[in-house]
């Protein structure tokens, strides 16, 4: 399935693609695929569109991810603005703040 995601291919051929690796997938018997496979088949135009202009959401998604555990760390801060400032810290303050060294010891 990554051969056909990284082939140059419309979203057409894409899709004619998709459905012959499904149908090559149930022919092998492999169950484990089942519900992965009634997905794709639900979602397959929507997915198809990914060859439109080959973006994704997974910046989006590790960002949601981020925050979520940020979350989780910083229960029981309730002021806003240092829940803010630790998301900010989180993603940018490593690069900002960090020492790198200069070669001068």
């Amino acid at each position: 399935m990554t051969d056909i995601f990284d082939a140059p291919l419309s979203k057409d051929a894409a899709i004619l693609q998709l459905t012959d690796w499904q149908r090559r997938v149930r022919a092998s018997g492999l169950s484990c695929y089942d519900r992965f496979l009634q997905t794709l088949e639900k979602w397959r135009g929507e997915i198809a569109n990914y060859f439109l202009a080959r973006q994704n959401s997974g910046f989006v998604e590790g960002l949601n991810n981020k925050i979520k555990v940020l979350k989780r760390r910083c229960y029981g801060i309730f002021n806003l603005s240092h829940l803010f400032q630790r998301l900010f810290l989180d993603l940018e303050g490593y690069q900002r703040f960090a020492h790198t060294p200069r070669g001068d010891h």
